[in-house]
């Protein structure tokens, strides 16, 4: 099945109007992570999770008032189908999709490398919503976190981490028990990258043109916190914190780790793309990420 046509035939774009619709955009991230012209199936599967991401982080967003986000994340929890019956229909059809394609894709890796990851996935998608709710309750009443408050939720919202899970089971780093919990628990190569992500967003925090949002930023809270600082002072520090977080990865790739020479690589052209992904301009769109997309497509 072709990058956009699995899309399409989901039928989330035409369900979900205001959400964002961008297949292309995001085929950019597994292309630009796994690279190699052999992992042609593998990018194919990535881009599901990928688009998933966005579209939840639009319903948290934009969609959903706050009980019903509440009822969404339970139902993610129990990961039971006779659960998302109680949910809105624009809910249900987005939890159905995040509940098929993770068994499908998880039978996939079961029967290419002989283990299930189900368990593994599922918890990031409960991650992930957990964080995305705790960003919608902020924001319900009119709570300004602190900045070690938000970024320490942000690294997880950023959905990094639901990406690189998938990756390491995608590139067959697991085949038992004992070789799938060294993914566990945000170690520290995926946590730098899931940083470098969030500050990067939040960095060029300006929205896409039919999105209609109200997250918060690390600049922003970082200017609230810091009296009479300066935007532009603001961003300094954010562009110092992911130089540090380069660092922290760097370190963390080159020394002894479990990991394999493919998921590391990976990892690290995740973090490099990150920047032509969240590089906006003044008039809140992304020339280098278009220039980019009309090469190549």
């Amino acid at each position: 099945m072709g990058r956009n046509q699995w899309w399409k035939e989901l039928g989330l774009a035409e369900e979900l109007k205001h959400a964002r619709s961008q297949p292309l955009n995001w085929y950019l991230w597994p292309m630009a992570s796994l690279a190699d012209p052999s992992l042609s199936e593998q990018r194919l599967e990535l881009i599901k999770p990928i688009a998933l991401i966005f579209i939840i982080d639009d319903i948290f967003d934009v969609y959903g008032n706050l009980d019903d986000l509440v009822l969404f994340t339970e139902a993610v929890i129990r990961w039971d189908v006779n659960s998302f019956e109680r949910l809105p229909y624009h809910l249900r059809i987005c939890i159905e999709a995040v509940y098929n394609i993770t068994h499908e894709i998880s039978d996939k890796i079961y029967k290419k490398y002989g283990f299930n990851p189900i368990e593994y996935i599922k918890r990031t998608w409960i991650n992930l919503c957990e964080a995305f709710l705790v960003e919608a309750k902020w924001f319900a009443a009119g709570h300004l976190p602190n900045v070690d408050e938000y970024l320490r939720n942000g690294i997880v919202s950023s959905g990094a981490e639901v990406v690189t899970v998938h990756m390491f089971f995608l590139l067959g780093c697991a085949t038992n028990e004992d070789s799938a919990t060294i993914i566990k628990d945000n170690p520290g190569i995926t946590f730098c990258l899931a940083k470098i992500l969030r500050l990067w967003d939040d960095l060029g925090s300006a929205k896409d043109e039919n999105q209609d949002g109200h997250d918060g930023s690390y600049v922003t809270y970082y200017m609230r916190e810091n009296e009479g600082c300066s935007l532009e002072n603001a961003q300094g520090h954010v562009m110092s914190m992911i130089s540090n977080t380069w660092k922290q990865l760097n370190k963390e790739c080159l020394s002894p780790n479990k990991f394999s020479a493919p998921f590391i690589q990976a990892c690290l052209n995740l973090a490099r793309m990150v920047p032509m992904m969240y590089n906006y301009d003044e008039n809140h769109s992304l020339p280098l990420l278009k220039y980019y997309i009309n090469s190549m497509f």
